[in-house]
């Protein structure tokens, strides 16, 4: 189901057009305007309502909308002008693994979306990457790396300050030899 095709609202439509085509068409499909009506025509109106809903709540939300248009344009599950003739109302069909018929002058074309998946992969590893959690912990992690540094770069001029011409090692084998003399006395 393309959203923007249930709204019937171009894919850059502004949140106001959103909301007037979602009110439009809300107030004609309204499962209450339909009470006295028949069964049929009756659940017609309320599943259309639920797809107007569901279409509406993903379009004016900006992060749902954004997801909504990655994964719409990086499985290809929608009818586009990349399968078929132009937004010029030729029909045509588009399926979930890429090939689509087109129509347009009584011809049937077939093609193919590929050789992309290399980019589709990479955009979706980039949408990870700037995620709110993801750039929490990296920053959190960055802190940490960060603060480790600090120590381990002021224990080094600590110790340099405290002991004049003297390298960590050096210090080390002293000590080493202290010990070896002590228990050598005993």
């Amino acid at each position: 189901m393309d959203h923007y095709e249930v709204l019937g609202v171009h894919k850059n439509a502004s949140k106001e057009e959103i909301k007037q085509a979602f009110r439009n068409l809300a107030v004609k499909f309204h499962p209450d305007k339909h009470s006295q009506s028949s069964e049929h025509l009756r659940d017609s109106a309320t599943q259309k309502f639920k797809q107007l809903s569901e279409a509406y709540e993903t379009l004016i939300d900006d992060r749902k909308r954004s997801d909504y248009n990655l994964k719409r344009n990086a499985y290809g599950t929608h009818r586009s002008s990349r399968y078929n003739s132009g937004y010029g109302g030729e029909g045509g069909y588009s399926n979930p693994y890429g090939y689509g018929y087109s129509g347009g002058g009584g011809s049937a074309r077939r093609s193919r979306g590929g050789g992309d998946g290399a980019f589709i992969r990479f955009e979706i590893g980039l949408k990870y990457l700037t995620t709110k959690s993801f750039l929490l912990n990296a920053t959190f992690f960055g802190v940490l790396l960060g603060g480790m540094y600090i120590v381990d770069a002021s224990g080094k001029a600590l110790w340099e300050a405290r002991n004049h011409g003297k390298s960590f090692e050096e210090a080390m084998e002293t000590v080493e030899k202290a010990k070896a003399r002590k228990d050598g006395s005993n």
